[in-house]
């Protein structure tokens, strides 16, 4: 089956850029066009007007996971026991929520600088859960989040399903003052035709390895051209090996996503013609699920351990995962209701830290979205230009006194354990797919 994401076929295409050929002179490169590479990008232009600036990706551009995930703009995350007010891990929380918002007001921003339209909605959205035991210590979550500067409140039953239009919740906490929604693909999509003329653009262009010359500079070789330059920003994520850089703590996982048509006028009235929602599980393999503006449902319950796409058959597989989900929340939908599904990677760490370092002389790196790339893929690509132009900041600072992704094991290690934990999860979350 044909792996499509439905929110670039509702964003369309931007206009098709050259693939890199023959050799290239740049005083920035950028390798990746995704959120972070290209705010990385919009960061270097204002910071350095009369510099040639270079982004490369290798398919193409603003197309790659940054397109595909489920677009949730993530200002506060939903706190577990250790980090609740009183608590040990509390005083790292306070200071990943500060980052967090500071990334939700960049995408603000952003938005607002180059008049993206990308169905952004400033309405919060949902922690929540059909067994109302996988939501513990509500009382405490809701002051913790509140003293962090969070709108927080508690729904049950059928105040809930008045929210949701759907039974399959019990309980939730609606969380807002930050957390927002809007279509990916039209932002990042928006991001790219916003780039300056100084910014030029080479898709369907792999960078197989940075090669170090003399006199400071660096040279990117691809298959059909190379690019030399002072400054390398890989920008990768998930993918971050390609560009050679194996230590980053960080390891890629595969999700896959399916969107359906739009309710009818009469099934959007039954269940009570509510406003466009989104929800996010409180256990790490739950579903993701989103009530569109355009009264389409998306559902992402599905997340393994791998950096290789899923083949067609086995995207089949997931899809017939994606109709139980949603039959499981509104019952008349099946998978015949389905229009587009696709898949999509994000780069996880074991502490749920980034990497983001200076790597060595001109190159500097970020991985690690650990699910929230909308937001904090802004925030780094901008921080990442001011790191490599020698900028500081109380932000920068913050970030890099927290980006510490924790140690991995070598493979084969890695994979049987990550294998085994996301085993352990799924059981934990079957009540949430």
């Amino acid at each position: 089956m044909k792996n499509e994401c439905g929110w670039i076929a509702q964003a369309g295409s931007a206009a098709a850029r050259d693939r890199l050929k023959g050799p290239q002179h740049a005083d920035w490169l950028v390798i990746g066009a995704g959120i972070t590479g290209l705010s990385a990008a919009h960061a270097l232009a204002q910071l350095h007007p009369g510099a040639r600036i270079v982004v490369v990706d290798r398919q193409r551009a603003a197309q790659g996971a940054s397109a595909r995930n489920s677009g949730f703009v993530v200002a506060h995350e939903h706190p577990t026991r250790d980090e609740l007010m009183g608590n040990p891990g509390f005083a790292g929380f306070e200071v990943d929520t500060s980052i967090s918002r500071a990334a939700s007001a960049e995408v603000r921003t952003m938005i607002a600088r180059h008049g993206i339209e990308c169905d952004f909605r400033d309405a919060g959205y949902f922690f929540a859960v059909s067994d109302p035991g996988k939501l513990t210590h509500v009382d405490a979550k809701l002051q913790t989040l509140r003293t962090l500067g969070a709108s927080a409140e508690f729904l049950e039953g059928d105040q809930l399903n008045q929210k949701l239009g759907t039974r399959h919740y019990r309980a939730a906490i609606w969380c807002g003052k930050g957390n927002a929604l809007l279509q990916p693909a039209k932002y990042v999509k928006g991001l790219l035709e916003a780039l300056p003329d100084t910014v030029t653009v080479y898709e369907n262009t792999d960078i197989t390895g940075l090669e170090r010359l003399g006199k400071g500079r660096l040279r990117a070789n691809g298959i059909d051209g190379s690019i030399e330059a002072k400054q390398v920003l890989v920008c990768l994520n998930a993918f971050v090996p390609r560009a050679g850089l194996h230590d980053s703590g960080t390891f890629p996982m595969e999700l896959s996503a399916s969107l359906t048509r739009p309710l009818s006028d009469e099934e959007f009235r039954n269940i009570g013609s509510v406003e466009p929602w989104g929800v996010l599980s409180t256990r790490p393999l739950g579903a993701t699920v989103r009530l569109t503006p355009d009264r389409r449902v998306m559902i992402r319950n599905t997340a393994e351990y791998r950096s290789r796409d899923l083949s067609g058959n086995e995207l089949r597989v997931r899809r017939q995962h994606h109709a139980l989900g949603l039959k499981r929340r509104f019952p008349w939908l099946t998978e015949q209701d389905i229009q587009h599904t696709w898949t999509g990677h994000l780069s996880a760490s074991r502490s749920g830290q980034p990497f983001f370092s200076r790597v060595e002389e001109g190159v500097f790196a970020v991985a690690g979205c650990n699910g929230s790339g909308v937001a904090r893929g802004t925030l780094w690509g901008r921080l990442l230009a001011e790191l490599a132009s020698d900028i500081d900041s109380p932000m920068l600072d913050a970030v890099m006194r927290r980006a510490q992704p924790g140690w991995l094991p070598p493979r084969p290690l890695l994979d049987i354990g990550a294998l085994l934990r996301m085993r352990v999860e799924a059981v934990r979350a079957r009540t949430e797919i």
